[in-house]
Order: C-alpha cells, then sequence, then structure tokens
C-alpha cells in the first residue's frame, strides 16, 4: 500500500520570508521622513495679531518667533535672550542683508518684544519686519 504523503511535502520551506516586513517598514520609515519636517513648524503655537495691509514674504527669511511665557526661537531653535545675538550671527553667516522676521504671540508684553528688536538690530540687521495675519475681511 501507498503511504498518502506526497513527496514535494518532504521539501517545504519552512523559513520566514522577511522582505514584505522590510519594504513596509521602508515606505514608513520614508512617510515620517517627509512629514517630519512638516509638523515641526506646528511645533509651538504663535497668535500673531491681525492687520488688513498683511503681506506674504519669501521663505529664504530668519524667522525669530516669541511664543507664550517669553520662549525665543530662531528657525524653529529654541534659544535663550541671552543667546539670541550669537545665534542670528550664526544664522545671518556675515550677510547683513537678510530679512528677519519677528513673530510674536499677541500676549506678549511690549517691553519683551522691544528688547528682542534691540538684540536684532544690534547683531547688525538691516532688514526688520514685524509678521502679523491679514484680516478676515468678509
Amino acid at each position: 500500500m501507498k503511504s498518502w504523503k506526497r513527496e514535494k511535502d518532504a521539501n517545504i520551506i519552512s523559513g520566514i520570508n522577511i522582505t514584505p516586513l522590510t519594504d513596509v517598514m521602508l515606505v514608513l520609515l520614508v512617510i515620517f521622513m517627509v512629514t517630519t519636517p512638516l509638523l515641526m513648524e506646528a511645533a509651538f503655537k504663535i497668535n500673531l495679531p491681525r492687520a488688513s495691509t498683511a503681506e506674504r514674504l519669501s521663505g529664504k527669511d530668519i524667522t525669530v518667533s516669541i511664543a507664550e511665557g517669553d520662549v525665543i526661537y530662531v528657525n524653529e531653535e529654541k534659544v535663550e535672550m541671552g543667546g539670541l545675538k550669537k545665534t542670528l550671527g550664526r544664522f545671518l553667516k556675515g550677510d547683513k542683508g537678510k530679512m528677519v522676521v519677528l513673530k510674536a504671540d499677541r500676549t506678549i508684553l511690549h517691553g519683551t518684544v522691544v528688547k528682542v528688536l534691540d538684540i536684532v538690530k544690534s547683531s547688525g540687521v538691516t532688514r526688520l519686519s514685524i509678521a502679523i495675519e491679514p484680516e478676515n475681511t468678509n
């Protein structure tokens, strides 16, 4: 009598193929690498004052942001008030003609904004702009 077992069943490969798993992991890695910079801009929220004369600026500017609690950022890099001048010098890289955009939360005290403006001007910046949001003119 013949056995019910087939001969090709004896040659079954019982290993796990990790190629599909590797493909999925690489796709997820690429997705995270692409979306992370987009999420970094929303890392801190600044409620800018509104005005009807708001204009768009180029993306090559240096941004100095003052968030709630007097937390200062230069292009999303958190800095202390004392290290602001040195950090600005690093971002300017000798080009004093770069535009510096000041984004201050509307709840920040006027004195803090003036202090930051003074530091920015003393670092040699000649082009300075204050960021605002356009008013809704509905």
